[in-house]
């Protein structure tokens, strides 16, 4: 058997048998992040037995792992609704708005913070949820507001506590190099995304403690996967043009481990939510990227625009206006994981919603930086060159 396995068609034997085993895993009912530790620790698995056992036990264990994880979704014991009662901060679009809503529908009592009270997102709030629903002023930069907000919610839930806070409130910010983005983009991704949900944790959790209820950060796969995977890579999923994003939320990502550590004590759990690809007009209207457009023009040193040149710059508006056409208009997953992260009696430490979270997380944990690297240019093929990069490769081919 063993000469069998080192043959041609041993080795096809076993191709075919892994892609079997990674097609039933990939069809479970599975968060992206739960398969990607399969793969992680079910593959050396098989190699060690494959060292012991020969090659058809090896890849038999490997299939049976991948099997079993498919027939084990995980933990869908879910506590009552009954009157817990739940804060969401940036409830005026996307996701948190959604949220509301859903949490609204199935009996909760929902404390929905918005950056306008009077605005549309608003309006609508009041207008389609239940009575149990309340319209908050939180502008989570606001030390006043949120303030205001936590001696709202606490004369209404008074002795019971708040069961749950969900950190949903954030900003993308313009995408652009790293390098071509003002300091006040960088500063106001961190104001928003990192500080505004610090404080607001902060100031909700003595509430979160009557309760021992549920801190729940919403962060993204811009910065992935550092609180699981800590042991193997110690950072984030990098992707070009978030460099602002990306760093808040990788630092949200760390907050949420370090306190879902320390916060365990007074029997508080805390999870990460790491949607990807869903649109949640977090891109901004085009009022507000005439506005940011215009300020990173500004403030960009002459040299520098020189060197990605006119063409590059305008080019960037129109990564902008394609975004939302690679994004799922259906929010059910992350809905789905919030609210599992919210009732679930073992939740998650970290749920990553979405079909797009996978395949990167992968190859991120299981292949050099080198291939990553080359995995994103591809995936994220950028639409113009800077001028001074066209320059020179046109006089190279020249030459």
């Amino acid at each position: 058997m063993d000469a069998a396995a080192g043959s041609p068609l041993g080795w096809l034997c076993a191709g075919v048998t892994i892609l079997l085993g990674v097609t039933v895993l990939c069809r479970a009912q599975r968060s992206p992040l739960g398969k990607a530790k399969v793969l992680l620790w079910s593959l050396p698995a098989a190699w060690l037995c494959a060292a012991t056992l020969g090659a058809a036990g090896g890849l038999g264990v490997f299939v049976a792992v991948c099997l079993l994880c498919s027939l084990c979704p995980g933990d869908s014991d879910l506590l009552p609704v009954g009157d817990r009662a739940v804060l969401i901060t940036g409830s005026d679009t996307g996701i948190g708005h959604a949220l509301a809503k859903y949490l609204d529908s199935l009996g909760f009592v929902v404390f929905a913070g918005v950056l306008n009270k009077d605005g549309p997102g608003a309006e609508e709030l009041r207008r389609s949820c239940s009575q149990r629903l309340s319209v908050l002023q939180l502008d989570v930069t606001s030390t006043t507001q949120v303030k205001e907000a936590y001696l709202t919610v606490s004369e209404k839930v008074q002795n019971a506590g708040l069961w749950g806070v969900v950190n949903n409130a954030g900003i993308l910010g313009f995408p652009a190099d790293g390098e071509l983005l003002p300091m006040s983009t960088y500063r106001h991704c961190m104001e928003v995304n990192f500080f505004g949900a610090v404080e607001v944790s902060k100031t909700f959790l003595p509430l979160l403690r009557k309760s021992q209820g549920r801190l729940v950060n919403m962060s993204s796969m811009a910065d992935a996967m550092s609180n699981n995977l800590v042991n193997f890579h110690k950072g984030g999923i990098p992707l070009p043009r978030y460099a602002a994003y990306g760093a808040s939320k990788a630092a949200l990502s760390m907050f949420s481990g370090v306190m879902r550590q320390e916060l365990s004590k007074w029997g508080i759990k805390v999870m990460a939510i790491h949607p990807s690809g869903f649109r949640t007009g977090i891109e901004g209207t085009a009022e507000q990227w005439d506005k940011q457009e215009k300020e990173l023009m500004e403030n960009l040193p002459a040299d520098t625009r020189q060197a990605y040149g006119e063409e590059y710059l305008l080019g960037l508006r129109n990564y902008l206006l394609h975004l939302p056409s690679h994004c799922a208009p259906d929010l059910s997953p992350v809905l789905g994981a919030v609210l599992h992260a919210l009732l679930a009696r073992t939740p998650q430490g970290l749920y990553t919603p979405g079909k797009g979270a996978y395949i990167p997380l992968c190859i991120f944990c299981c292949f050099p930086l080198w291939f990553y690297d080359f995995f994103i240019s591809k995936m994220l093929r950028a639409d113009s060159v800077p001028r001074e990069l066209r320059t020179s490769g046109d006089e190279g081919k020249n030459l």
